[in-house]
């Protein structure tokens, strides 16, 4: 029996039809197209069976394959060994083309080789586009050719490049619909995938909450923030259309987006920072590592408000304010001299727009250990905090209900915690 010719375009960080450049290119294809969608074994093992990340990418996906089903087309989604997955369809299909947008993690990259291989060993031919980022880990550099390792002259060349690009056309991928393949792929449940429902959720973003960002993104309390990132990560939004929103109606919006494709190309140009210090001369810090402490952190019971509402509110929605993203972590790796791997790792855990570039590069930041990074000696204090940010108590109370009815004491004094902190840190610079 002669398998049909098709193209196939592959789902991962990019879940939207929507001004897709790798879905929008595949559409211009000569074959039939199916889309499809990989549940990676070697990620999902190492889940808990309630991530709400996975069940935030179900949902994305069972949206996408209603919109599908209205053009008589359907999501093929599969679950198992990336490899394994593509050999059978090899075995299914009669591939002509594959299109994929890139991504820029280590291990993105090692499994994104693989199949490259595989599909050339079987004389498919293999597309990849540039659409989770502005600019790639390439096209922002020093006369020299060489990264940057400082954000400033980063943004600048970036947002220089970048008025050069606008306005920027989004991708109409609907004018070319009729190119998908007519199917009717069995959807499977979440249980089919090993997962169940969670009890948190990805908030719908709020494009509107950008246009006075500069005014209040320091304040927890007023809950003014766009939601945007979780969407960001996974691609439900498109980043130019968000850049070009942002170019608009907020610079310093734009500058955090800038933030993110800065770690990106950290990220890929250094990948040793995923586990080790981008500063090789913070290698002799002596961290204390005392999981009692840690666990103390975690659970939001270090007697500092400010801390424990950030942590509190983290484990309960998955989310936390940016600010406080500051403060926890500038506290646990400080305060307590707990290794910001650690931190990292918890973050990792626990966020709902974790993203492995800006999670380390946050976390470095704050401990002083990466590149463009808080001085050692800046230690934030969380009472000041607290009062420059929080004055009224509103965003504590809301996650800290015992703080007017005999609250903890701080766990650790800040004036000692301080001294003790560059102290340490002094004595572990390597010379």
């Amino acid at each position: 029996m002669t398998k049909e010719k098709v193209t196939i375009f592959w789902f991962r960080r990019d879940l939207r039809l929507d001004d897709n450049l790798g879905l929008y290119q595949a559409l211009q294809s000569d074959f039939p197209v199916i889309p499809i969608f990989i549940f990676d074994d070697s990620i999902l093992e190492n889940l808990p069976r309630n991530d709400a990340r996975v069940g935030f990418i179900y949902d994305s996906l069972a949206g996408i394959n209603v919109t599908l089903n209205k053009i008589d087309s359907s999501l093929l989604v599969k679950k198992g060994t990336v490899m394994s997955v593509w050999e059978s369809l090899i075995e299914s299909y009669d591939i002509q083309e594959v299109h994929l947008n890139k991504d820029y993690e280590p291990y993105a990259i090692q499994r994104d080789h693989s199949v490259a291989a595989l599909l050339q060993k079987n004389t498919i031919a293999f597309y990849s586009h540039k659409d989770q980022v502005i600019f790639e880990e390439n096209e922002i550099t020093k006369a020299d050719g060489l990264p940057y390792t400082v954000y400033t002259p980063y943004k600048n060349k970036w947002l220089e490049k970048f008025k050069t690009l606008l306005p920027i056309t989004a991708y109409a991928t609907a004018d070319y619909f009729s190119k998908f393949y007519q199917s009717n792929f069995d959807f499977p449940s979440l249980k089919n995938i090993g997962f169940e429902e969670s009890a948190i959720k990805v908030k719908p973003h709020n494009l509107s909450q950008i246009k006075t960002y500069h005014e209040t993104r320091d304040f927890p309390a007023l809950n003014s923030t766009s939601y945007l990132s979780p969407h960001l990560r996974f691609g439900t939004v498109s980043v130019r259309k968000l850049a070009q929103w942002a170019s608009k109606t907020n610079a310093v919006f734009l500058s955090e987006l800038i933030w993110r494709e800065f770690f990106m190309q950290i990220l890929f140009h250094f990948p040793k920072v995923v586990t080790n210090n981008f500063k090789a001369s913070y290698d002799g810090i002596q961290w204390r590592n005392n999981e009692e402490e840690f666990k103390k952190w975690c659970s939001g019971n270090t007697g500092y408000p400010m801390v424990d509402a950030g942590m509190r509110e983290l484990n309960a929605t998955g989310y936390m304010h940016n600010r406080v993203r500051m403060v926890v972590a500038s506290f646990l790796c400080k305060h307590l001299l707990i290794s910001w791997q650690w931190g990292e790792a918890y973050f990792a855990e626990r966020l709902l727009d974790y993203d492995l570039s800006a999670n380390v590069g946050n976390w470095q930041w704050a401990a002083g250990t990466g590149c463009d990074a808080a001085p050692y000696f800046r230690v934030f204090n969380p009472e000041i905090q607290l009062k420059k940010f929080d004055e009224k108590g509103i965003y504590i109370r809301k996650w800290i209900p015992e703080f007017d009815l005999g609250y903890g004491e701080p766990m650790v004094e800040h004036a000692f915690a301080r001294d003790r902190a560059i102290a340490t840190y002094k004595a572990g610079i390597l010379k």
